[in-house]
């Protein structure tokens, strides 16, 4: 651990490294996973011990829940002693633990914080990735950051004077930055959060009521009962349809999520065994694969991708009900007779390696090493491997069908065909338009500050600076195998007509094994949606992917493979 008392040892020793890495939500999914209340906010870095056991009993100490529904996103717990704080909390979405400590000054500065994650599902004491330390000095940082067997690295940022330090989708910390607010004697005003890449944004807060209050979070509004001193009370996301719930304090047995289950339903005609597969980079990628009973000898497989951000096996959104589609395309598969892998992302859930420092074409070596893992085995078909790309999946499937001619196909749903940075003015700009809870002077300021937001945006992790720039349609011009295409017409993430350029691409470099569905009134999660505004996503009637889609999916795989094999 990096020692607090010598903070000028840190300074001296500044590196142009990044401070922490960060998650990245590049496709829209960052809107239809309710807990991405910031853009490019998502921490993923670790540390040895828990810091909470270092702490010492609080004075004060509470519990935070963010839910929707029935499904708790994310649970965290916090205490106070003296200038010092402490807190704890799982994110369901990225699979992790973070906890952390930090001291201020009896004027109230911040003065120090220490950080870590692991898995959520490993006990609190098991051994943990990296850790990082911020040292505050005036309008400075230093972070450093460590890994067992790595040279610790360093960088200083500016920061503003009394900025919190804000992991996504802590309310803990949003809550702390309030309180700070009001310490000052003002319920109205701007509170800075320094967020973990070294950049800063501001928290605007307002009344609304007499013991209520508006907060301004990147661009999503909340609705927070309070109480004099700022504590949170309980409150709302109306965009995300999110409920904020106080608790007197979370211990360690609550403090935990269920085991996700994978398995295969009762009475399937398939069966279900989680696999892991070492990759070339050092670390396992951890998967389900599902094979039917009585089948060939050699099987077809497919291997689903998922969209941006860190996203399990399942693709699962706790936010949006029960979606799990992929899920529920691997039964629609193994009652057709066609096995199914699907993976949980480098750095979530059991797999392991670093999530937030890669890139798409780091996902696209993940691809190509299941997909040769899969050619070694007796139980599956080499030359029967289809690929089924979901968003962000849709750009990494031709990634890796471009240099690999012997897949039997690829789907792409919802896949992009524009570069990543007019992906996002779009949706920026949309989402601010259609989101009704927005004043008008507010709306029209974000509006205008889309620009230079975006400026930093596309260049705040790696995944961005590559997303920002790719051209999906110079790489799906270098794919020769048979491509399906599926796009809901109401996605209000990635556009209709891009399903249509893509198409045109492929045909114009000659290869005429295209095909293209659209449905009707099915959004970018190809759930039932006339609207398809992925504010609206969270409300919907069914959070079950469209039979009609999971269907043609079907019909085409089997057709797929069925060439491959003759």
């Amino acid at each position: 651990m990096t020692s607090r008392r010598h903070p000028e040892r840190r300074r001296r020793s500044a590196e142009n490294v990044p401070l922490a890495a960060l998650a990245r939500r590049g496709l829209g999914e960052g809107a239809a996973h309710a807990v991405s209340l910031v853009i490019a906010v998502l921490f993923t870095l670790a540390r040895s011990s828990p810091l909470s056991a270092q702490f010492g009993t609080p004075s004060e100490r509470w519990g935070i829940l963010l839910v929707a529904g029935k499904d708790t996103i994310a649970l965290e717990r916090a205490g106070l002693r003296g200038p010092g704080m402490m807190g704890d909390m799982i994110d369901r979405t990225s699979g992790n633990r973070v906890s952390w400590t930090a001291a201020l000054t009896a004027a109230g500065e911040m003065e120090h914080m220490e950080l870590s994650v692991r898995k959520a599902l490993d006990p609190p004491n098991a051994p943990a990735l990296q850790s990082l330390d911020l040292a505050f000095a005036g309008d400075s940082v230093v972070g450093t950051v460590t890994a067992p067997g790595a040279e610790p690295r360093v960088r200083r940022a500016a920061v503003p004077r009394r900025a919190t330090p804000f992991v996504n989708p802590s309310m803990v910390m949003t809550e702390i930055a309030v309180r700070r607010l009001f310490a000052t004697g003002v319920r109205e005003g701007k509170a800075p959060l320094l967020l973990l890449n070294g950049q800063s944004i501001e928290l605007g807060v307002r009344p609304i009521g007499a013991d209520s209050i508006a907060i301004g979070l990147g661009g999503t509004e909340l609705r927070m009962k309070t109480d004099s001193a700022g504590r949170f009370l309980g409150g709302r996301v109306p965009s995300q349809n999110l409920d904020i719930v106080r608790r007197a304090w979370l211990d360690d047995a609550e403090l935990r999520l269920p085991r996700p289950d994978y398995g295969a339903p009762a009475g399937a005609p398939y069966t279900a065994e989680e696999v892991t597969i070492p990759s070339p980079q050092g670390f396992s990628i951890v998967a389900t694969l599902t094979k039917p009973t009585g089948g060939a000898a050699r099987l077809p497989v497919v291997v689903t991708i998922t969209g941006s951000g860190p996203e399990d096996r399942d693709e699962r959104i706790p936010s949006v009900g029960d979606y799990r589609p992929f899920r529920q395309l691997a039964d629609t598969l193994g009652r057709r007779g066609i096995a199914v892998l699907r993976y949980d992302e480098r750095g979530v859930g059991a797999s392991g390696g670093t999530f937030a420092t890669a890139t798409s074409a780091d996902f696209a070596d993940d691809i190509r090493t299941i997909v040769a893992w899969l050619r070694k085995r007796d139980d599956i078909d080499p030359a029967r491997i289809v690929l089924v790309g979901h968003s962000e999946g849709g750009i990494l499937a031709p990634m890796v069908a471009a240099g690999d001619p012997r897949l039997a196909g690829i789907v792409l749903m919802a896949g992009t065909s524009k570069p990543g940075r007019a992906i996002l003015d779009f949706q920026l700009r949309n989402g601010t338009l259609q989101d009704t809870s927005l004043a008008p002077a507010r709306r029209d300021s974000i509006l205008r500050e889309i620009p230079r937001m975006l400026d930093s945006l596309v260049t705040s992790t790696p995944w961005r600076r590559f997303f920002a720039t790719y051209d999906p349609l110079a790489t799906i011009r270098r794919v020769k195998v048979p491509v399906l295409i599926l796009q809901g017409e109401t996605d209000q993430q990635v556009t209709p007509e891009q399903a249509g350029e893509l198409a045109a691409a492929l045909r114009a470099s000659g290869n005429a094994r295209v095909t293209i569905r659209t449905f009707p009134e099915t959004n970018h999660l190809f759930l039932a949606d006339p609207r398809g505004y992925p504010g609206g996503y969270a409300r919907l009637p069914s959070a079950s992917v469209r039979p009609a889609v999971l269907g043609a999916v079907a019909d085409w795989v089997a057709t797929a493979v069925g060439a491959a094999k003759r």
